[in-house]
């Protein structure tokens, strides 16, 4: 099969196109046809091998190789049709478009990919495309497992910090859903998005410092690595919730002292990727309340470019990438 591979760590220049064996089902297992994957600002960290969480450099480098990549192909969130099915497989069956998570198995990059029935994946909304569902998992997931631990109410005055972001702009969706009042803030260029997304108020953080508004919020969800931690925990009303989804070692080592000892809660728990929640994602996106955002769509023979799009960081959505022949529409 056709796989986006590399061999070595560096620029978006390592990605290129390779014949690969293509991959079959165990008894417990799902052959996928992929057809579009999301290229995420993960794909690129783990390229390169470069994070703005640093922490995170030595487990990763063990686990996925530290001279060069164990796992040639990357990609992590997908949509495509089932090929076929491990014999104790019960919820799939050939022919099932589906969409979700490969996890730390990746693959996602190639024409074929296999992962277990028991894997955060789903039936394909069917109001959307390959390459729009494709967009989904990683931001809705990750934005449904921290807004659900922030308990928000109707009313309450959510700020999120990094709005226009994958998981931002899920955050963005699902908060105004649950009636929260929210406040978004990210670069200049991402304001008509994360407006039309649901957020009521905009702070461009080139112009202006968030901190330094006087605002108060209930909620704060900050997706932004060196963010000022102490300072936005003072931003936080009486009885306040914080979330980080990108925290520094200093934050995560800090959180639990201030859970303890004030009236506010911090959350820094990574979001465990499950079915159930997949499925709750699926029927917000049938009912429209979630939209899926493509910012561009790229063949598998643009990796490249599209890995450079993803680092640019002006991107007004997810980065898709078309794997193997598209039959239909890619994507908005």
């Amino acid at each position: 099969m056709k796989a986006i591979v590399y061999t070595r760590y560096g620029g978006p220049d390592v990605l290129h196109l390779a014949e690969v064996p293509a991959p079959d089902a165990g008894d417990r297992q799902v052959l996928i046809k992929v057809r579009a994957a999301e290229a995420t600002k993960s794909d690129c960290e783990l390229r390169s091998f470069r994070y703005a969480v640093r922490w995170l450099w030595l487990p990763l480098r063990i686990v996925f190789g530290v001279r060069r990549p164990r796992r040639r192909v990357l990609g992590g969130y997908f949509a495509g049709e089932v090929v076929s099915v491990g014999e104790r497989v019960t919820s799939f069956a050939p022919g099932d478009q589906v969409y979700g998570s490969a996890g730390l198995r990746l693959g996602a990059y190639g024409e074929y990919i296999v992962v277990p029935e028991d894997a955060a994946i789903a039936p394909k909304p069917r109001n959307m495309t390959f390459a729009e569902a494709a967009a989904v998992p990683l931001g809705g997931l990750n934005a449904l497992h921290f807004v659900q631990r922030a308990s928000i109410k109707p009313g309450e005055q959510v700020l999120i910090n990094g709005a226009g972001g994958s998981i931002g702009a899920h955050a963005i969706q699902l908060a105004h859903s649950m009636g929260a009042r929210v406040t978004a803030v990210d670069h200049g260029i991402k304001e008509d998005l994360v407006r039309r997304l649901g957020a009521g108020e905009f702070i461009d953080y080139t112009i202006d410092d968030v901190t330094a508004t006087g605002r108060t919020f209930d909620v704060i969800f900050d997706m932004v690595p060196g963010s000022p931690y102490r300072r936005l925990i003072g931003m936080l009303q009486p009885g306040g919730r914080y979330l980080n989804g990108n925290p520094r070692l200093s934050v995560l080592a800090r959180s639990a002292l201030t859970t303890r000892l004030t009236d506010k809660t911090v959350t820094v728990a990574f979001a465990p990727e499950t079915k159930q929640a997949l499925a709750t994602i699926t029927e917000m996106i049938e009912a429209q309340k979630i939209q899926s955002i493509v910012d561009r769509t790229y063949p598998m023979s643009q990796a490249v470019a599209a890995h450079r799009r993803v680092e640019t960081e002006q991107r007004l959505g997810a980065v898709v990438i078309i794997i193997g022949e598209p039959d239909e529409p890619a994507g908005r």
